[in-house]
């Protein structure tokens, strides 16, 4: 039965996404293909001094890009600090510094990693002007290199990749904020609430009394999971009522955070006028979804242990109002995306559960990934299998008429070691550390051992990888790890999305290959199983001997 209800939630999601596909896939490629620029837009760049028509190479697209985010980052680290003093902040202190650094960075970082009680230390204002403007700006960034690296496969012998500017603005005023709009009164029907009401005080029927928090929660929770960004107004994230009342209401919010990175296809195809590799890389990332819904709901279903048994499953740390299906789904597509946020307690999982989960993570996120992100680095994956295919067969590797040469290698290798690197790195340099590790097998970790193990793992990948989700039993609010992982989102954020657009300004330099360099056959089934099986063998060796004393040690009999 069970299993049934499982099939039946992924059939539910994959229709409306299914029929989404062309019509959003298009529309996306013609928002950044149409040479006419809306009246509203044209006053912006009036506003800001931005020549629309005038195009970037990868250098200076790189450059609007660091010192936008740049802006948006000491911005926001001002508000919270300045917090005190703006209006609607509800009589909250400002925040400290260490974690005013940390919130910037991931807000800007389309992470949203939260080391605090969102409710309980940030007013409206820093809400709705600071963390959900990020919200929209960060997302739109992921989509404009991904569209910048799709231009630079798609251009001959140009050199250039377009308008920073003109793309952040067309990314906002004509994707991701109508959307928005649309998905924040669907909310509002489903309960979410959005009040400037501060907190309220009731007594309960025990007779005691309990602090009930308000807020603009709809119009934040709709570009939280539109733009795959996972910032909570609440500590409980998704699993508060507040957010994510009803199963139904829970399912729109995985099919948001799905809708547009399983678009992103459709616009690749057809920006470079071929959308069977469109449909080679959905059904990549489709295959990857399912692979892992279905791991980690067999690891919630057949738990082991007395207590589970007559529980009938897993239902620890899971709301009963969504059950243990509902939860493994929103699972698996808020540790496949940039999402981050939650419906249940990842810790609570079973051992294999949770492990899944951050090999999900491990897989760099393309499973759809982060708007964006995940095309981009789902097509690094591509040409490394392009690459590696013509080695193997003795052909020149060539992908869509570009040759794939020592400088374009060069970059997918790099990209590919900034994950490991930076969480691997991460983690073993603090717990390298006495005093560091000290604090965090002490403080941060909420158990001993291989599951104490295995929230230190999950947090650092977490942030690597840009997710933002944790194990909800690790407490990263010290400063020494706000600061660490403030600094590992911004170097897993940025440095990937340099390499992308540094292999952009590459290929859009190129003129068409030759003739004599034959292409490989992309389009066919063999492709996307060998792509699959190159996802996953490049992503999880690297971290078995640390998951071995993780969840493997705990889940391992």
């Amino acid at each position: 039965m069970q299993w049934w209800m499982a099939a039946l939630l992924l059939v539910a999601l994959a229709l409306p996404i299914g029929l989404l596909y062309k019509p959003l896939g298009n529309y996306i490629a013609w928002v950044f293909t149409s040479p006419d620029h809306w009246r509203v837009e044209r006053w912006i760049y009036k506003v800001i001094g931005v020549n629309a028509d005038r195009e970037h190479t990868w250098p200076s697209y790189l450059r609007a890009i660091l010192v936008f985010s740049a802006v948006g980052l000491i911005l926001l680290y001002l508000m919270q600090r300045l917090q005190s003093w703006l209006p609607y902040s509800l009589g909250l202190p400002p925040v400290s510094p260490d974690i005013a650094f940390n919130t910037a960075a991931s807000f800007v970082g389309n992470t949203n990693w939260q080391s605090y009680e969102p409710e309980k230390t940030m007013g409206y204002t820093v809400q709705m002007a600071g963390l959900a403007v990020q919200m929209f700006v960060s997302g739109a960034v992921g989509i404009c290199v991904s569209i910048a690296l799709t231009r630079g496969i798609a251009y001959h012998k140009r050199g250039t990749l377009g308008n920073f500017w003109v793309d952040m603005v067309r990314a906002i005023f004509r994707i991701l904020l109508p959307m928005a709009i649309v998905a924040s009164v669907i909310l509002l029907t489903a309960g979410v609430v959005q009040n400037f009401a501060g907190f309220t005080t009731i007594s309960t029927v025990a007779g005691g009394t309990q602090t009930i928090p308000g807020g603009p929660v709809a119009s934040q929770e709709a570009i939280k999971m539109l733009a795959t960004n996972g910032g909570s107004f609440f500590g409980a994230n998704s699993a508060h009522p507040f957010e994510n009342p009803t199963p139904w209401e829970n399912l729109f919010q995985v099919f948001m955070l799905l809708v547009i990175p399983f678009a992103m296809p459709r616009t690749f195809g057809k920006i470079v006028g071929d959308h069977r590799l469109g449909y080679v890389i959905l059904t990549t990332m489709a295959s990857l979804f399912v692979m892992v819904y279905v791991s980690i709901t067999a690891a919630e279903l057949s738990g082991s242990g007395k207590a589970l048994q007559l529980a009938g499953a897993a239902m620890e740390g899971k709301e009963q109002r969504l059950g243990i299906i509902s939860s493994t789904l929103f699972a698996t597509a808020t540790t496949g995306t940039s999402g981050g946020a939650a419906d249940s307690m990842h810790s609570s999982y079973t051992a294999m559960g949770g492990m899944i989960e951050i090999m999900n993570m491990l897989l760099g996120e393309i499973s759809p990934g982060g708007v964006g992100s995940g095309l981009y680095t789902m097509l690094v994956m591509v040409l490394l299998g392009v690459f590696l295919t013509g080695l193997l067969l003795g052909r020149a590797p060539v992908f869509l008429g570009k040759r794939l040469g020592v400088t374009e290698v060069k970059l997918v290798a790099i990209f590919i070691l900034v994950l490991p690197v930076l969480a691997l790195g991460g983690l073993g340099i603090s717990m390298a550390i006495p005093q560091t590790r000290a604090e965090i097998t002490n403080l941060s970790m909420s158990t001993g051992g291989p599951h104490g193990m295995s929230e230190a793992i999950y947090a650092f990948v977490s942030v690597a990888v840009n997710n933002g989700s944790d194990f909800a039993g690790f407490d990263s609010n010290t400063p020494y790890l706000n600061t660490v992982l403030g600094v590992l989102i911004l170097l897993g954020r940025f440095i990937p999305i340099s390499l992308s657009l540094a292999l952009a300004g590459s290929f859009a330099s190129q003129g068409r290959a030759t003739s004599r360099a034959s292409e490989l056959p992309l389009h066919r089934p063999q492709f996307v199983l060998w792509l699959v099986i190159l996802i996953i063998y490049i992503a999880i060796p690297t971290f078995i001997p640390v998951l071995l004393l993780g969840p493997l040690a705990e889940g391992l009999p």
